[in-house]
């Protein structure tokens, strides 16, 4: 981030190079508490490049904060999530925490991690609701016949708090 803050280029750490195609979300937390969080669900480009990306899109690009700033560059810590492929799946095959869900229909589309659920104490139709919610859709729209549904696992690095 400190990079991204001074107007250079950002790097991803050489490790992730040699991994395969995959998602990634790259979530930042500040003494604890959410303060960006992007990513991509297709696995269409190099890990490496792609965890570069979304670090800088969650620095500066989430709608729900201002842009990172130096002044918040201490305590700032940086977690990435690296998804597995997403495959469809039926409402009542949903695992809370267990499963990342991305929900679409039309145009719209929503996803959360699968460390949303376990950190917000949500259910099945819980997490469903939310997440037609956050795709600008009625909270009960997970129902309709029309909604394609996908599920991902994902495995989780970050690093400790300063």
């Amino acid at each position: 981030m400190t990079a991204w803050v001074h107007g250079r280029r950002v790097n991803a750490p050489p490790v992730l190079g040699d991994l395969p195609r995959c998602g990634a979300f790259v979530s930042l937390h500040r003494h604890g508490a959410l303060r960006g969080c992007i990513g991509h669900v297709e696995g269409d480009r190099p890990l490496a490049e792609l965890v570069g990306e979304m670090a800088v899109a969650a620095a500066s690009q989430d709608p729900r904060f201002p842009p990172v700033s130096e002044d918040e560059l201490d305590g700032l810590t940086v977690e990435v999530s690296i998804l597995s492929p997403p495959v469809p799946a039926r409402p009542e095959a949903v695992v809370p925490g267990e499963h990342g869900v991305i929900l679409r229909r039309g145009g719209r589309m929503g996803v959360f991690l699968p460390q949303v659920a376990t950190e917000q104490g949500w259910d099945r139709p819980t997490l469903l609701a939310m997440l037609c919610r956050k795709a600008g859709l009625p909270e009960d729209s997970w129902r309709d016949p029309g909604v394609r549904l996908e599920v991902f696992r994902a495995q989780v690095v970050h690093e400790d708090a300063p």
